[in-house]
């Protein structure tokens, strides 16, 4: 019996450091993602008919690579964003056309995703097509990068306008040779979206919505979408034709993080 005491001992002591070791080369247990208020919803929940185009679930953006918070392609913003879009659909099929969304939501990360790619000053491997007259060292200077993003707070969306019956727009292949967003209508990367002078994110004066340089078709293809969707509340950002924000805003001063994913939306 005195023998077998030690060796219990000696068991139970290996069993505990066994279990310590365990625990200790265990993965952490994953944080819960954060949900979205209730006054968030998915757009197509809303309004299925307007085309969605998520640019930022896929490689075809100015960074070249899925950005970080974007688990599934679809738009998702604060309910009255959502309903006042939906209201300007409605003007915009009667005329033959639908809305097309390039990002809506935005969240905090993939903000922060932007700002590393932007202090990478060797990363330029999509310079040709989006930002080929700004030297990436003034992306900031410049206003096209920033820490904080409107878009985080759930009422701006990024988008255009499509003539209908809508083609779809080809895939993106990486690595294919890349074209000035500013270029002519033919030689830019092909979109489904009538001419609006420039293509979604270009990073150019040619940009600004009310650049004298845009005229003609052009022009009137930048006012049908302003005017559709000023009537509605969306005021648009002058530095980017397709930036527009409902006002006023259900969420002025607070950036979310949670994913763009259906599961965001708490069940709904």
């Amino acid at each position: 019996m005195t023998a077998f005491v030690p060796a219990l001992r000696n068991l139970t002591v290996s069993a505990v450091a066994l279990l310590a070791v365990a625990a200790a080369s265990s993965p952490a247990q994953a944080k819960p993602e954060p949900k979205a208020p209730e006054e968030f919803v998915a757009l197509r929940d809303v309004d299925p008919t307007i085309i969605q185009e998520m640019r930022y679930t896929t490689p075809h953006n100015f960074v070249g690579e899925p950005i970080d918070g974007y688990k599934k392609p679809m738009c998702i913003l604060t309910e009255p964003a959502a309903k006042a879009l939906h209201k300007a659909q409605r003007s915009l099929l009667r005329k033959g056309y639908s809305l097309k969304v390039y990002d809506c939501y935005r969240p905090q990360r993939a903000v922060d995703h932007f700002v590393r790619w932007a202090e990478d000053l060797g990363d330029e491997r999509m310079k040709k097509e989006f930002y080929p007259h700004v030297n990436k060292s003034r992306l900031f200077a410049d206003g096209y990068i920033a820490e904080k993003s409107g878009h985080s707070r759930g009422s701006t969306l990024d988008l255009t306008i499509v003539r209908l019956p809508a083609l779809p727009t080809r895939p993106y292949i990486p690595g294919e040779p890349l074209k000035p967003c500013f270029g002519p209508r033919g030689e830019r990367f092909p979109d489904n979206s009538v001419d609006m002078g420039t293509g979604f994110d270009c990073f150019d004066t040619l940009s600004h919505t009310d650049d004298p340089r845009i005229k003609g078709t052009q022009r009137a293809h930048r006012n049908l979408l302003r005017n559709a969707l000023a009537k509605q509340g969306f005021v648009n950002l002058p530095e980017e034709w397709w930036h527009y924000t409902y006002k006023p805003e259900p969420f002025p001063g607070t950036y979310f993080d949670f994913p763009v994913a259906r599961r965001s939306l708490q069940g709904r």
